[in-house]
């Protein structure tokens, strides 16, 4: 085996295994609202701040010239703020406040939707229209998301009009999320980026909850499930993931990607008894090809 082909292997599964930790982490989101009775809202606030703290630090011993320097260009600023607060900050608790109102499976496929969303903004940009396979994908989406909302039965909606509202939110935040940082992470570290961005997004959110008169009082699993929501589903994810687009390439990396819905779909069903009905997984598989589909096009 070549060298060459061995480190796209090895980035490929790095990937996957990211992928695998973000779905178990909202997985660990589902469980503490259904079984903990915890605030979407103090959630978001609480993982922002810790996993802002934690990105920092590595920042601070890997890029410390990036944490300093990025100050000194005002675009950049004004652009790490706008990530921070409509990228980051507003990206979680939408996708929080989807799983609370409906499960991690659910709200992490809608969020894959983010994908047609780039996609079609980056046409608008470019002033060109979809291409064949991305209009496949946008029908797919489409009938995904259909599929997903009434069950095959436009007449119902068998998810709530709250679990819909936040999964689509959740996808136009990724995609500001993707469009935001473009060119911050051109010019600067991710962990730089992001670290400050969660920091800042994460203030502004606990002043505006006014995080200090929460009484929150959790159970020993609930602490470890947001503690493997910090950990495990922000910074130890996010490094497999950019170890795999760095070996892998990020076509592959995105197109890994998969395995965060198809983990938070197995874990929500194991540990949590999630079910899901024949129409839901008809969907599911639409938004995975979708996604797969997008990887492979400009």
């Amino acid at each position: 085996m070549t060298k060459d082909r061995s480190l796209v292997i090895r980035g490929t599964i790095s990937a996957g295994i990211g992928g695998i930790f973000w779905g178990l982490s909202g997985t660990c989101g589902q469980y503490l609202f259904s079984q903990c009775g915890a605030d979407p809202l103090w959630v978001t606030c609480l993982r922002l701040l810790c996993a802002g703290t934690l990105m920092t630090l590595i920042a601070l011993g890997k890029y410390r010239s990036d944490l300093i320097n990025i100050w000194k260009e005002p675009k950049d600023v004004v652009m790490l703020l706008l990530f921070g607060l409509f990228g980051l900050m507003f990206c979680q608790y939408a996708y929080l406040s989807g799983i609370s109102h409906s499960n991690a499976a659910t709200t992490t496929v809608l969020q894959q939707l983010s994908l047609v969303i780039v996609m079609l903004i980056s046409c608008l940009q470019s002033r060109r229209l979809p291409q064949k396979l991305q209009v496949l994908a946008l029908i797919l989406a489409f009938f995904g998301t259909f599929m997903i909302s009434t069950g095959g039965n436009p007449a119902q909606m068998i998810l709530s009009p709250q679990g819909l509202f936040w999964g689509i939110s959740s996808a136009f935040a990724a995609a500001a999320y993707n469009l935001l940082s473009k060119g911050l992470l051109i010019r600067w570290s991710r962990e730089a980026v992001c670290g400050i961005g969660m920091l800042f997004g994460g203030v502004v959110l606990s002043i505006y909850a006014r995080l200090w008169t929460y009484d929150v009082t959790l159970p020993p699993a609930g602490w470890l499930s947001f503690a493997c929501i910090v950990i495990f589903g922000t910074v130890i994810a996010f490094s497999f993931f950019l170890a795999g687009v760095r070996d892998a390439g990020p076509v592959r990396a995105s197109m890994m990607g998969v395995t965060e819905p198809v983990a938070a779909a197995v874990f929500s069903a194991c540990w949590l008894g999630t079910s899901f009905s024949t129409a839901e997984l008809i969907g599911f598989a639409a938004i995975f090809i979708t996604m797969l589909i997008l990887a492979k096009t400009d």
